[in-house]
């Protein structure tokens, strides 16, 4: 069974619909490549897959630790690159809520996992991929 399904709507907009749940993305061409940049682009997917994906493995990691990870958010940049037009690098930042509370080995894992999603793995060595911990500081 296929993952999802995609419909061209026209006007550089498509619809993919995840095939196990019925859930949509809408997609749009981003302005700077003759689009309305009214929804994610397909390069904002992939971007934001990865800090999607990091975030879920160490949820999934933080459940062995035991830490709770509810309220970190990701801040996910995108850098594209043209001559051809790619995403040249993504820049994430990790920021988790004040009360968080874990020790130097347990951040240490976290990171490593976040650096080992599959996405990590399955994007070009050539895209450049940087990643900031802001860790709130221990009492």
């Amino acid at each position: 069974m296929p993952t999802s399904t995609i419909i061209y709507e026209g006007d550089l907009r498509t619809v993919a619909t995840h095939r196990q749940s019925g859930t949509e993305i809408e997609t749009d061409a981003p302005t700077d490549n003759q689009g309305k940049g009214e929804r994610f682009s397909p390069t904002d997917l992939v971007a934001t897959a990865l800090g999607a994906c990091m975030a879920t493995t160490m949820g999934i990691k933080s459940r062995d630790l035991p830490v709770d990870l509810r309220g970190m958010k990701l801040s996910v940049q995108k850098i594209m690159k043209a001559d051809p037009r790619r995403i040249a690098g993504v820049h994430i930042v990790f920021d988790f809520p004040e009360g968080f509370r874990a020790d130097e080995k347990t951040r240490a894992i976290l990171e490593r996992t976040a650096h080992t999603c599959p996405v990590m793995y399955s994007i070009h060595p050539d895209m450049e991929v940087k990643v900031d911990f802001h860790w709130p500081v221990l009492a």
